[in-house]
């Protein structure tokens, strides 16, 4: 399975692309899409739409998952963030890619064993999954493989085969 992990921002909009055949993880991309925060917030969307359907296609992941937004002391970063998650969806469902969301705890618990790990901890975790020796940087592309292993460990195995009609 192929799976695109987003840790959706709209300044910073973490991605990463995890494969699994059997139990062989490998970890094939991971970055970050950044926005000028200077910009009109249409023009950002749509500029952030664009990129993550660039991923889809060049990558062409089985399924997506996204991080979802449940808390933000900041009420605009919460908005802009969900505006973000819903870009990315939209994307992913154009392509007929599946799109399935996880609450950051449900990220935390599958990846370190406690959904109240702190992102060093959460990082660690990643890398040692995928066997990487340094860390991955920015902070928004571990966690968006973060997402993707989460995603990885949640699937019921009868959903462990590539999706007729998405992906590779």
């Amino acid at each position: 399975m192929f799976v695109l992990g987003v840790d959706p921002g709209l300044t910073r909009c973490g991605y990463g692309v995890v494969s699994r055949t059997g139990r062989r993880l490998e970890a094939v991309a991971a970055g970050v899409i950044r926005t000028d925060p200077g910009a009109d917030t249409a023009i950002r969307l749509a500029e952030l739409h664009r990129e993550v359907a660039a991923l889809i296609d060049e990558y062409r992941p089985d399924e997506v998952a996204v991080e979802r937004v449940l808390f933000q002391v900041n009420i605009r970063t919460a908005m802009q963030t969900g505006q973000a998650s819903g870009v990315a969806m939209a994307a992913a469902a154009t392509a007929g890619c599946p799109v399935t969301l996880y609450s950051p705890n449900e990220v935390k618990n599958a990846v370190a064993g406690w959904g109240d790990a702190d992102k060093d901890q959460v990082e660690q975790m990643v890398r040692g999954q995928l066997g990487l020796t340094t860390p991955l940087r920015p902070v928004d592309a571990a966690d968006a493989v973060a997402v993707a292993l989460c995603h990885l460990a949640m699937v019921p195995p009868s959903r462990r085969v590539t999706v007729a009609g998405a992906g590779r």
